[in-house]
């Protein structure tokens, strides 16, 4: 019995609900209550029945037990019993330009509406969608809708829950309540005219408090803080602004978060471990590292996102080891290389070759490799550069390296360090010993 402006915002809605509370229709009031109760009871005692359909009809005969004109009970009224005209909507180029950018707002916001709800729902049902499938189908109900003067199409909670609540499983459930609704329409129109709106109200109230997933809201409360942060901004967004931007608020939040996450790609120092009968790479701060090459894995893509921060790695390796010249890039952690990524790589050799060293791919997969030779950037490294094994790459950079610096090497971390005798301080030391044996 109140009087609440639509579209009112969270905290306008309860300060109006305060301020009339004291005219509120207890008739109505009652109403709602006795149809969501019994609804409760029947959803847990009769289970299989049509119990939402079984509640709205014993709203509907408390309603008229009660005297729906003498007490301001509100029900849906009379139906328009006919279907909409077939019409051609407006496809002149004024109409699309006046139009265009609000029908680009309107479909973005329904295809993220309508894939949210289906989310929701096939969590609820342990079935897998397909967001593409899903765009295609929502674009074809709403040219095939234009042409019978129709709103904008997208899913909706509350119909979707009750869909999945009365136990659909398949998209044909939509074809047949379709069917039903212009049964309802043309034939059972006269008796929605008792249904009251409260009824109504308390089995959407049901409908709505099922979506929500608790479960799921737990476990991300748990889990992740950015995926908390997203959750808490859209909903706290959706109760003090509007719907629409809430929405928009959500999806760049994510988007930034994904971009915050991508973005730092790590870039782990790996030596050989000498307890290994063939070195195996590994990444282990304490082993000692050769003073001529670096070998270091990036995990995650080189995009243009991420360009800055893997640039600035690569700085911090030349600035805390100038002697390391060489440097060996693991690339099996990349998964793809865009024109910024391929720009880096070929600068890097390019820096690298005029220090007297140079840059060597290893590992690097297919798609990273064809961006690779499309944009000529193979070229600018080297095919002789990238190699398929981490041996084949050691082996051909050892022979690039100063074999007086290996002579003096007491690292010995490779296996083809065996080949260059050693030279060092220790190895004049043993000689020495050795010849002041007596014979």
């Amino acid at each position: 019995g109140m009087h609440i402006p639509s579209g009112e915002s969270f905290l306008h809605t309860w300060r109006d609900i305060f301020q009339q509370i004291d005219d509120a229709n207890l008739y109505v009031t009652g109403i709602a209550t006795v149809t969501l109760v019994s609804l409760i009871v029947l959803m847990r005692l009769k289970p299989r029945w049509p119990v939402m359909l079984v509640a709205m009809v014993i709203g509907s005969v408390v309603a008229m037990l009660i005297g729906v004109a003498t007490h301001g009970v509100r029900v849906v009224g009379q139906l328009p019993q006919q279907l909409p005209p077939l019409s051609m909507p407006d496809l002149h180029l004024a109409a699309l330009k006046q139009l265009g950018s609000a029908a680009l707002a309107i479909a973005m916001l329904g295809l993220v509406e309508a894939v949210s709800i289906a989310r929701s729902v096939a969590a609820k049902s342990g079935q897998r969608i397909d967001g593409s499938q899903e765009f295609v189908g929502q674009g074809l109900a709403n040219v095939a809708g234009s042409f019978f003067s129709s709103y904008a199409s997208s899913g909706s909670f509350t119909r979707s829950g009750l869909n999945y609540t009365a136990g659909a499983v398949t998209p044909l459930s939509a074809v047949f309540a379709a069917l039903t609704l212009v049964l309802i329409v043309l034939l059972v129109a006269p008796l929605a005219a008792h249904l009251p709106i409260a009824a109504m109200a308390a089995v959407l109230l049901v409908v709505a408090w099922r979506l929500i997933d608790f479960h799921h809201i737990k476990a991300i409360l748990t889990t992740s803080k950015r995926e908390t942060s997203v959750l808490l901004t859209t909903f706290f967004a959706t109760l003090f602004v509007e719907l629409e931007f809430a929405i928009y608020v959500g999806v760049m939040l994510s988007l930034i978060i994904y971009l915050m996450r991508t973005s730092q790609p790590a870039v782990v120092a790996r030596v050989p471990d000498p307890g290994s009968p063939n070195r195996h790479l590994v990444t282990d701060s304490n082993l000692p590292e050769c003073p001529q090459l670096k070998i270091v894995r990036i995990d995650g893509s080189l995009y243009f996102g991420a360009v800055d921060h893997v640039q600035e790695q690569l700085h911090q390796l030349n600035e805390q080891s100038p002697q390391q010249k060489h440097l060996l890039l693991i690339g099996n952690g990349i998964n793809f290389v865009d024109i910024a990524g391929a720009e880096l790589l070929a600068a890097e050799a390019r820096n690298r070759k005029a220090r007297g060293g140079g840059l060597y791919l290893v590992k690097i997969k297919e798609e990273a490799c064809n961006t690779l030779r499309r944009g000529g950037f193979r070229d600018l490294i080297g095919p002789e550069h990238i190699f398929l094994t981490k041996s084949d790459a050691i082996e051909t950079v050892f022979r690039k390296l100063d074999p007086d610096v290996c002579a003096h090497c007491d690292k010995r971390i490779f296996l083809e360090c065996a080949r260059v005798p050693y030279t060092g301080p220790e190895a004049g030391q043993a000689e020495g010993a050795a010849r002041a044996q007596p014979a």
